[in-house]
């Protein structure tokens, strides 16, 4: 049977151990989905796992602002990542907040009836190219700040790592599959769930500073982690690649690059006279291509990306090729981020 894979093998719910197993247990728990594909292509590399579940959980399914709200938010995202897979989820999430007509508006890319939902989806859509604050009230801007960047995270690494159907055959895109799926969730997702219970999953791993739109929040604790522990990635790119990589996403504006001529057209990132990759010994430029592609077109990752990157590194393992997108990832917050927190009251 198909599955939604594409290039790790992820560790089963009846085989994990540890922090893999914690981290799943609380999925079930307040999610209300024994297995999500997107944290289990996460789970070989569980210093990944971890800080991206307890991002999501801490700003997306805990605090006071209304999940409904927070679920635009990150469909919005979503659509402006071009990020089919998560668009389908959070439609079908939406469906289990009891809001199926917003669903189904949101899931067409159509802008939501309701003013306040209406003006949340244009700043989500928005935010990699025009950084501003939220329009929401401020004790609840972390909220929607976190659920903003989680989901820009997220996108890239369910864009590099799992096919666009969330269920098999693309059923999620019937309106009938997603409001039943929506219905069989709504008890859970209805949940007004304790702020900080995702915190203790994260011992022991890298912490960095608490940005400022998340100072005294458990969003931004989480958010503090997965910046350190995605940022470790940099070990598996050379010193070179690693600046280049962060010179052409601090350079970026925002949009879809190009699919010729541009910073990540096939003769650029192999290295050409005018590549950004130029300067990167060939050896590297495999993992700075694909932590390119992670940061600005997840969706464009390849089998002959993954394939060329593991042969330069002598075969190199799931839990590295999570982590070098992961990597990638979080630079494109990092960028993203920086124009938000200017705003961020």
């Amino acid at each position: 049977m198909p599955t939604p894979y594409r290039y790790v093998t992820p560790v089963p719910r009846e085989a994990a151990t540890g922090r893999v197993a914690e981290v799943y247990d609380q999925i079930a728990r307040d999610f209300g989905m024994a297995r999500m594909p997107l944290f289990m292509t996460l789970s070989p590399a569980p210093d990944v796992l971890a800080p991206t579940w307890a991002v999501l959980r801490e700003s997306l399914l805990a605090g006071q602002a209304p999940r409904a709200a927070k679920e635009v938010v990150a469909a919005g995202i979503s659509l402006a990542n071009k990020c089919p897979f998560c668009v389908d989820a959070h439609a079908m999430l939406l469906h289990a907040t009891g809001e199926h007509r917003l669903a189904e508006n949101v899931a067409r890319g159509e802008t939501p009836s309701d003013p306040e939902h209406a003006r949340l989806f244009a700043w989500a859509t928005g935010t990699a190219t025009a950084g501003q604050a939220p329009p929401c009230p401020p004790d609840q801007a972390a909220e929607y700040v976190g659920t903003a960047l989680a989901f820009h995270f997220i996108n890239r690494m369910v864009s590099s790592l799992l096919t666009a159907d969330l269920l098999p055959a693309g059923l999620q895109r019937s309106r009938l599959v997603r409001n039943l799926g929506g219905r069989a969730l709504s008890r859970t997702v209805r949940r007004r769930l304790p702020q900080g219970e995702a915190l203790p999953l994260l011992r022991g791993l890298p912490s960095g500073r608490v940005p400022a739109w998340g100072v005294g929040t458990p969003a931004g604790t989480a958010f503090a982690a997965l910046h350190a522990t995605a940022g470790e990635g940099a070990a598996l790119l050379g010193g070179t690649a690693g600046r280049v990589v962060v010179e052409v996403v601090a350079s970026w504006d925002g949009a879809h690059p190009v699919l010729s001529g541009g910073a990540l057209s096939g003769g650029a990132l192999s290295g050409g006279p005018s590549g950004p990759l130029a300067e990167v010994a060939p050896a590297e430029r495999p993992a700075a291509r694909l932590a390119l592609l992670a940061a600005l077109a997840p969706y464009r990752v390849t089998d002959a990306d993954v394939a060329a990157w593991r042969e330069a590194g002598g075969g190199r393992s799931d839990a590295d090729l999570v982590r070098l997108l992961a990597l990638g990832a979080i630079i494109a917050v990092w960028r993203i981020e920086a124009a938000l927190a200017v705003a961020t009251p």
